[in-house]
Formats: C-alpha cells, structure tokens, sequence
C-alpha cells in the first residue's frame, strides 16, 4: 500500500490516555493530522488488572507492529483452574498456545493494563502531544468547529473532539445528552480487585473459586511478587449498585462483609484488601448507544460500546474501535459526517457480536447454592477429562468478535510516517 498525506489535516482532540485514545491518537497522528490527547489525571495512568487481547484485536495490533513487544511484556498464565475449598483443582481449562483456532478462557496474549497502556503512549508520544491534569468542562460546536472549554479555564477550537474517556464518560454525560436514554446494560454482577503479596503456592494457573450466594473469588498472580484478587458477586440489591460511588473504605468493607466468610483462602484476601495500594470497585454493565456521534463529537472504546469483562473482549473491542474510526476519519478527512456515518456502519456488526453476552449463562458460573456448585464442577470437569474444551478452541475458525474481520484502509490514510 502506498504512502500518502491524508486528504485534509484536521485538528483532534481525544479525551482520554488509556487504551482507546493512545490507539486512536497512533493512527491518526501517522496520517497526518494534529492530535492532542488530553488526561484528566497528572500522569499517565499505568495501572490496572490483567487484560487480554484475542482475536481482531491481535490484528489491529499485528497492524500497529506493536504484537511483539506486547508478546515481551504477556504474564505467564497457563490457563485457569476451578477449585473447591480445599484448593484442589476439580476441572482446569489451559490456554490454547497450538497457534490455531481461537483462544481459550485465558488467552496467549495476556498482559496487564499498565504495561499496555505505556507501549501505547511510548509508540505515539513523540507525535502526538499529551496534556496531563486538565480536562474537558463544556463544549460547543457549530459547523464548522467545535469549541472546548478545559478545567483551567482556558478554551481552544478542534475540528472534532472525541470521547475515549471509558464506561463513565465525562464527554458522553456532558457532550451527548440530548435524546440519549441511559446507556447502562447491568448484568447483575459487581466485581473488585486488588493487589496483594504472592506467596509460594500462588501459581501461574488462575484460580476460580465459588462460594454460595452467588459468589466467586479468583486468583490470578503477573509477576514474582504479586498477585491479583477479584471478588465477583451476582446480585441486583441497589445497595450493591450504589457502593461503587462511596469512599474506597466504605467499598473495602462492603465486599469484606459479603466474602470474609466465603471459604477458600476468603479471609487472606481480605486483610490483604485491607492494605493493598491498589483497588477497585465497580458495577458489570454494557454500554449500548443507538449513535456513537453528535455533529463534531464521536465517542470510541468503552465511552461507546462497553461490552463488560465477561465479554473478554473489552480491550480487545477498544484497539478495533480505534482503528476503524480513525479509518474513517482519515479516509474521509474532508467530509467528517461521512466519515463518522461510515464508522459506526463498519463497526456496529462487531460490537454486536462482541456485546451478546448473556447475564443467565454467567449466572449459571455463580451459582447460587452449594447443589449448584458440585453440577457447576462436576460438568466443567467431564467436560475436561474428555478433553471438549481443548478440541473445541482448537477446531474455531473464529474467536469471540465473529467472522468479521478488520477492514482495509489505505497506508495513504493509515500510515504517513511509518
């Protein structure tokens, strides 16, 4: 493909120094257009649990020439096992490595946040220019720009502004309100992490334990000094809804009170949550969105199309949507509504593949009652000894995003500085 400038040089503002907006801002800047992204933390926020990439997102990324320094830098995780209360594994599920066919429940690409989010921001740094600690207030925009009003007071005028600020959405809420109903999808599951030291019987397998009441504590542990602690609750209590906005003691003692008792090695992850510098708390939801844009304001990633943990395609979804906008944007520079429309008639197929995740078939991996766990392993485990899980993975011509596959751009519109 043939290098050229894009057919207009526009000036972008993203929101947003995550995954989405460093993969957009990468795309965009080789084109040849001005960017500027825009962070509303002091520093760049390399922090986060494990993720995955699979299937489509390991091609944007192949595409970005970035796969092997992400291969570099994946945690060893060789698959994941269920395991009783004793710690014994009753059914263990490991990555398929075979080269062929789609990933497992954990994936060859598995990798933490942070580390990807630097690889990010160190391939776009030197074209691309990062504002820390400010942030996008109010907007307006007319036909011909879009106007934005930033934290400090200051303003400045952008071609397009967009919103890759993640599930919460600061420029959704404020930039897209009208006609937009509430975009949340709530699963009926709340989930928190955290870190904790790992000690010697903390292997590279992750380790998924149920406890009744619908809940499930897993363990999963990146490097020789650490490892990951996930509770995950299935319930619909407004309470459970409303402690993901309370202070961080408040939320550690929330899930305290609903896990101590769970069994396992319950109570060490919980003084360990106790002390962990690093914790979150959240409702699983989906974000769905009729229109992913207004005028000269787009949104991408999570601040879109979030289509939750479970669907294990959330960074996955992030790198795709990015590709495809910028895509768009650079294909059809000089006439952005176009541009725009095009990016959600591309993408829309793919976050509806990605997004049909089905709450009751998670709610079948929590059960509820002690009954519910022995068939939850006893299945999972014939399944394993007969050795479907393996067979089937293998045997997949596609992985969770479908058949569809990335379009081709131009390197006319994708990649001027490669």
């Amino acid at each position: 493909m043939e290098r050229a400038i894009a057919s207009k040089s526009l000036r972008i503002l993203i929101c947003g120094a995550g995954i989405t907006g460093p993969s957009l801002a990468y795309w965009l800047a080789r084109a040849g257009h001005r960017v500027v992204v825009f962070e509303r933390f002091p520093a760049l926020r390399a922090t986060g649990a494990q993720v995955d990439l699979r299937g489509q997102g390991i091609d944007a990324v192949q595409r970005m020439g970035l796969l092997d320094v992400i291969h570099s830098k994946r945690v060893d995780e060789t698959g994941v096992a269920l395991v009783n209360a004793e710690g014994k594994a009753r059914a263990t599920l490991l990555a398929n490595t075979s080269g062929q066919g789609a990933q497992s429940l954990t994936s060859e690409y598995e990798i933490m946040r942070g580390d990807l989010v630097r690889i990010l921001y160190d391939a776009t740094k030197d074209n691309v220019e990062y504002v820390f600690g400010k942030s996008v207030e109010h907007a307006e925009q007319d036909q011909d720009c879009v106007t934005a009003h930033f934290s400090d007071g200051s303003s400045a005028e952008f071609d397009l502004l967009i919103g890759a600020d993640g599930q919460g959405s600061r420029v959704r809420n404020a930039m897209l309100p009208g006609g937009h109903s509430d975009p949340y999808l709530p699963m009926g599951i709340h989930m928190a992490y955290w870190f904790i030291p790992r000690i010697a019987s903390d292997g590279n397998i992750r380790d998924t334990y149920n406890a009744t009441g619908g809940r499930m504590i897993m363990r999963r542990s990146h490097n020789p000094t650490q490892t990951q602690v996930y509770f995950v609750l299935r319930e619909t209590s407004p309470e459970a809804s409303a402690i993901h906005k309370e202070p961080v003691e408040s939320q550690k003692q929330f899930w305290a009170s609903k896990f101590r008792d769970a069994g396992w090695q319950a109570r060490r992850f919980v003084d360990g949550m106790t002390t962990s510098g690093f914790f979150y708390s959240q409702e699983v939801v989906q974000v769905r969105m009729d229109s992913w844009s207004k005028g000269r304001v787009v949104l991408a990633g999570d601040a879109a199309h979030c289509a939750s943990p479970f669907s294990g395609m959330g960074v996955s979804g992030a790198l795709v949507g990015a590709y495809v906008l910028a895509g768009e944007i650079n294909r059809s520079s000089n006439n952005l509504p176009l541009a725009l429309a095009n990016y959600e008639t591309a993408l829309r197929p793919f976050v509806n593949e990605i997004q049909t995740v089905k709450s009751s078939l998670l709610h079948l991996a929590m059960p509820k009652t002690q009954l519910g766990i022995e068939a939850l392993h006893f299945g999972v485990g014939l399944a394993c000894s007969l050795r479907i899980p393996q067979l089937i993975t293998k045997l997949s011509n596609k992985d969770r995003g479908g058949s569809w596959q990335l379009p081709e751009y131009a390197r006319s519109a994708m990649n001027l500085h490669h």
